[in-house]
């Protein structure tokens, strides 16, 4: 039986998405596509590495897509697919609560 199976959901939340910027990519790209270096001024602090790294995991993990466009010079989009769209709700729940408390 695959291990997914044995975590509770808390868990897996936090293996996909834990840590400190992958809610900020995700929130970046809740409404728009974008382009690397986009990315990278929009989450304030993080480095063309570790976005890079986070990228992958969630392309991987199918959170997000990768277009290539052929031109030249190379154009690289990133969008939410529909498994990242079905997180957007929580973010209006976590606007919403900071509102109220912060």
């Amino acid at each position: 039986m695959d291990d997914i199976n044995h975590k509770c959901p808390t868990s897996i939340f936090t293996d996909k998405l834990g840590g400190k910027w992958k809610l900020a990519i995700i929130y970046n790209l809740r409404n728009r596509h974008l382009r690397f270096g986009q990315l990278v001024t929009l989450v304030h602090g993080i480095s063309r590495k570790v976005l890079t790294e986070h990228l992958k995991q969630m392309e991987s993990d199918k959170l997000v897509t990768r277009k290539v466009y052929k031109e030249i010079p190379p154009k690289v989009e990133y969008a939410l697919t529909d498994a990242g769209k079905d997180l957007l709700p929580l973010f209006q729940q976590i606007d919403s609560w900071v509102s109220k408390h912060y």
